[in-house]
């Protein structure tokens, strides 16, 4: 077992989420990996509970989780209600699906769930513009209107793969309490947007800053130095907490996986002396790797003629070259083009080397020598995703 930072024993905290939303721990299950039976979603809600974690976030697209997670949530009824009560429960829909498909969905949802009504009913991918309209004028909005009039969620929000003009619209529309985006400590582009939504109101949770931030369960060697004397997964996970981040999710598969959301349920002051001490080293180590070819994420090559993602992909040289993240980078790769609209569809390889980047790169950078670089160190076969 890696070692923990010592922290302050007794009940998790807890952090207001959205205008009408219940409180949340600041650890969020997720249930999208305990799949293996309805025991081990049991074992898994039961370790939850223990270690503090009150908000459950579900979904009908995690295949049984659904079912499994009713199953378990009724068992803690018949033995302790009171804790059951406790719990705040979040399930999603997807976006574009006709009015009437979508009650019907929404209600069969509440039906696996054992539940009459969601504390929270999020969009699942609110990644397009089309998907923005449904919500805010469309049938969608009939839809999460109908939802909340009927009692059956206490408030609406959303999840968000999409780019940062389309997440600023959909937080300043006003019809949202609460927003699951990416926001990690290896990617820091949408802090500001959810710096401006918690000072709206709208609760933020941070999506899978484990997986999707780096696959940091299993650092590499480099990345594990840079990070001492802290685990990189325990950093990572403060850095949100003290951005004020709500809820940081996490999905366990088994319940030894939440040991770290037992070792910080109350670590939700700002960062120490030591853990920025850290992060400085961290970065200043990246930086020495990487040298005068790391790319400073300025976006100022943007738009590329090609329609190529460049800091996206160059984000991800980075993190292969700077911190020793191959594996986290090369599996991040492989989805481009493969997963819809819930990751970039063009790779390295469609650069043609146009030099249209060229000179608005303010670092000077041979944006298409390392674009052919990135494609070579991280293309491979592809990979099968969780879900999709």
């Amino acid at each position: 077992m890696p070692v923990l930072s010592e922290r302050e024993e007794g009940r998790a905290s807890s952090r207001p989420f959205g205008r009408r939303g219940r409180p949340v721990s600041l650890f969020t299950l997720g249930t999208m990996r305990a799949l293996d039976n309805p025991a081990a979603m049991a074992a898994v809600l039961e370790r939850a509970v223990a270690v503090g974690i009150n908000h459950l976030e579900t979904a009908p697209a995690y295949g049984p989780a659904e079912a499994f997670l009713g199953r378990a949530l009724a068992a803690l009824e018949q033995r302790d209600p009171v804790t059951r009560a406790a719990l705040v429960l979040t399930s999603k829909i997807l976006p574009g699906v006709g009015l009437a498909e979508g009650k019907q969905a929404l209600r069969a949802c509440l039906q696996r769930l054992g539940t009459g009504r969601l504390d929270n009913l999020a969009v699942h991918g609110l990644n397009t513009p089309e998907h923005l309209a449904w919500s805010l004028r469309g049938e969608g909005a009939e839809l999460l209107a109908w939802a909340e009039g009927e009692g059956l969620a206490g408030q609406v929000g959303f999840s968000s793969h999409g780019d940062d003009a389309l997440i600023a619209a959909a937080l300043e529309g006003g019809r949202f309490g609460f927003c699951s985006l990416h926001l990690h400590l290896f990617d820091r582009q949408r802090l500001p947007l959810a710096h401006a939504a918690l000072a709206e109101g709208i609760g933020v949770m941070a999506i899978s800053p484990a997986d999707k931030g780096g696959r940091l369960y299993d650092p590499p060697a480099e990345l594990r130095q840079d990070c001492s004397p802290f685990q990189p997964l325990e950093l990572a996970y403060r850095f949100l907490l003290a951005q004020g981040i709500s809820t940081l999710s996490l999905g366990a598969a088994q319940p030894s996986d939440l040991v770290w959301a037992e070792r910080l349920g109350r670590a939700d002051g700002p960062l120490t002396e030591a853990e920025r001490a850290a992060i400085e080293r961290l970065e200043a180590a990246g930086r020495q790797r990487l040298g005068p070819e790391r790319c400073g994420q300025c976006r100022a090559c943007l738009p590329c003629p090609s329609e190529v993602p460049i800091p996206a992909l160059l984000r991800l040289r980075n993190l292969a070259v700077g911190h020793g993240m191959e594996a986290f980078a090369g599996e991040r790769y492989s989805l481009i083009g493969r997963a819809g609209h819930w990751w970039e569809q063009r790779d390295a390889s469609a650069c043609n080397r146009c030099g249209a980047c060229l000179p608005r790169c303010p670092l000077e950078l041979p944006i298409p020598d390392l674009l052919a670089d990135t494609h070579r160190r991280l293309a491979a076969a592809p990979r099968r995703r969780l879900w999709g």
